[in-house]
């Protein structure tokens, strides 16, 4: 089910990319998203500001925030006063990046972890072990991805 909705996130992203008036609002647009990501229309949604962190960095664990194992191109740091913790978010820039078992993204990212440099309309995601696991990501335009709130998860995130 994910990898179709993962399909067809991709689908809907080529769309809305060549689609040059898509600066006003697309109420068939945000219903295709909602069905995408099984959040509802108008759900908590943000424009973020993406910063990449990595194992083996100055500061960085093996746990996130909640004492959970920090999971690869999974977790994500956010400012708990805009983005709480325990949130499911789906960003759709992220649907089809290289996972490090060699699938590809679903999109979906798990809110356990915060920095002190994460302040705002700001997200850190974690890509893994050493500077090499960011590659996938760098070719992202991170000044301006789109964060969905889908769901909340209980415990740990799933690894």
């Amino acid at each position: 089910m994910r990898r179709r909705l993962a399909a067809l996130a991709a689908f809907t992203s080529i769309a809305v990319a060549s689609n040059a008036q898509a600066a006003t609002s697309d109420p068939v647009g945000d219903l295709i998203m909602s069905v995408i990501t099984g959040s509802l229309p108008n759900a908590p949604g943000w424009n973020v500001k993406a910063t990449l962190y990595h194992a083996g960095a100055k500061g960085v664990g093996a746990l996130d925030s909640l004492g959970c194992k920090v999971v690869a191109m999974r977790t994500v740091a956010t400012d708990k006063t805009v983005i709480p913790r325990r949130s499911v978010l789906f960003i759709k820039e992220t649907v089809g990046l290289k996972m490090p078992d060699g699938k590809l993204h679903d999109g979906y990212w798990y809110a356990s972890d915060v920095g002190g440099a994460i302040k705002g309309k700001r997200i850190d995601l974690y890509t893994g072990k050493g500077s090499s696991s960011m590659n996938p990501i760098k070719s992202l335009n991170l000044a301006t991805l789109s964060a969905v709130k889908v769901g909340e998860f209980k415990g740990c995130p799933p690894g």
